[in-house]
C-alpha cells in the first residue's frame, strides 16, 4: 500500500478507514475497551493524515502508522498487566485444556515400540523397499520420489478420511511422478479416501479427478465432472487453460493467456477475469458474476450464461480438442 511514488491522500484515507473497521472490529473481540484504545488510534491516524499532502514522502506516513500499532501493543500489555483486567493467563489456559480435551478422543494412544511398528508398516504401505533400514536414515539419503512416499505416510499415520495433496508431483521427473499418482489412487481405494487434489497440471487433473473445480484470482470461477470441465466447460478461464494445453494429436498452436493476475492486495471491480478475457462484457467490469447452474453437477461464474448475454461459442480449437477427446 505504502508505494514510493508519493502518498496519495485520497486512496490512502479510504484504505485506512477500511483499516480502523477491521481493528475495531478486533478490539471488540479481544474485549479491550474502545474507548481508550480505538480513540488513541482514531486520534493519531487522523493526525497522520490531516498532515500530509500530495507531495508527501509516504514514509511519512509509514512511521506514523508504526507508531499507532506500537501503542495498540503497549496498551494491550498495561492491559493484561493491570489486576483489573481478566485473568486472561487462567483463561487461556483454560481453552487449552478444552481442546486437549475434546482432542483426546482423536489422539492416537500409542507406545514408541508401537509408534515404530505403525511407521514400518506405513513405510511397506506406500512402497519403501526394506522399511526397517529405511527407518533410520536422514532425508539427504532418499531420492525425491520416496521422500514424497515417505510424506504420504506421515499423512496417513493419522488413518484421515481426507488426504490434501498440494502439487505432490511437482519437481518429479516424469516416470516417478506416475508412480506416485498410481500409489494415491491405489490408497484410496485401500483406505477408502477422499482426495483433495491441489495441482496446475491439467494431465494430472485428468487422470486422477472425478470433480473438478476451476479457480481464479483465489475463488472458484467453475465447478463440476472430470467429463463437464474437459468436454463442456462453459467459463472463459477454463477455455483459456484447456487452449494452452499440450495435445500430441494436433499441431494447433497453443494459446497464451494474455495479461498478468490481478493484484489481490488491489482487486478489480468486477470479474477478476475480465482484464485478461476476450469475450468480456461491459458488466464484467462492473460487477462480478454469480455462479450460473448448467447442470446439476456443473457450475460456472461468466455473466455469459446469464439468460440476456449474447451467444458465444467456446473457440474452435476447444471444439476440435473436445471432438478428438470424444473419438479417442
Amino acid at each position: 500500500m505504502f508505494g514510493s511514488e508519493g502518498f496519495r491522500k485520497g486512496k490512502y484515507r479510504k484504505a485506512t478507514r477500511e483499516v480502523v473497521r477491521a481493528v475495531e472490529a478486533s478490539i471488540d473481540k479481544l474485549e479491550i475497551r474502545k474507548d481508550t484504545l480505538a480513540y488513541t488510534f482514531g486520534r493519531r491516524l487522523r493526525a497522520a493524515l490531516s498532515g500530509c499532502d500530495n507531495n508527501s514522502d509516504s514514509r511519512t506516513f509509514c512511521k506514523e502508522a508504526v507508531m499507532v500499532i506500537d501503542q495498540m501493543i503497549q496498551h494491550y500489555k498495561k492491559q493484561l498487566n493491570s489486576p483489573k483486567a481478566r485473568d486472561y493467563e487462567a483463561e487461556t489456559e483454560e481453552v487449552i485444556a478444552f481442546f486437549k480435551e475434546k482432542a483426546s478422543g482423536a489422539v492416537q494412544k500409542i507406545t514408541g515400540s508401537g509408534a515404530k511398528y505403525k511407521a514400518l508398516k506405513l513405510m511397506e504401505e506406500v512402497g519403501i523397499s526394506d522399511a526397517r533400514k529405511r527407518f533410520r536414515q536422514y532425508p539427504f539419503e532418499f531420492s525425491g520420489g520416496m521422500r514424497q512416499r515417505i510424506v504420504i505416510a506421515i499423512a496417513l499415520a493419522a488413518d484421515p478420511d481426507i488426504l490434501i495433496c498440494d502439487e505432490p508431483t511437482t519437481a518429479l521427473d516424469v516416470t516417478i511422478q506416475a508412480q506416485i499418482l498410481e500409489l494415491i489412487n491405489k490408497l484410496k481405494e485401500n483406505r477408502h479416501l477422499s482426495i483433495l487434489f491441489i495441482t496446475h497440471d491439467l494431465g494430472v487433473v485428468a487422470y486422477m479427478a472425478d470433480r473438478i473445480a476451476v479457480m481464479y484470482a483465489g475463488k472458484i470461477v467453475e465447478i463440476g465432472t472430470c467429463e463437464e470441465i474437459f468436454y463442456a466447460p462453459a467459463h472463459p478461464y477454463t477455455w483459456a487453460l484447456l487452449s494452452a494445453m499440450p495435445d500430441v494429436e494436433s499441431k494447433e498452436r497453443l494459446e497464451a493467456i494474455p495479461g498478468t493476475p490481478p493484484n489481490m492486495l488491489h482487486p478489480p471491480v468486477g470479474d477478476a477475469f475480465a482484464e485478461r478475457n476476450q469475450y468480456a462484457l461491459k458488466i464484467d467490469f462492473e460487477k462480478e458474476p454469480p455462479m450460473f447452474e448448467i447442470s446439476k453437477t456443473h457450475r460456472a461464474a461468466t455473466w455469459l450464461l446469464h439468460p440476456d448475454a449474447p451467444k458465444v461459442e467456446p473457440p474452435e480449437s476447444i471444439v476440435r480438442r473436445t471432438a478428438r477427446r470424444k473419438e479417442g
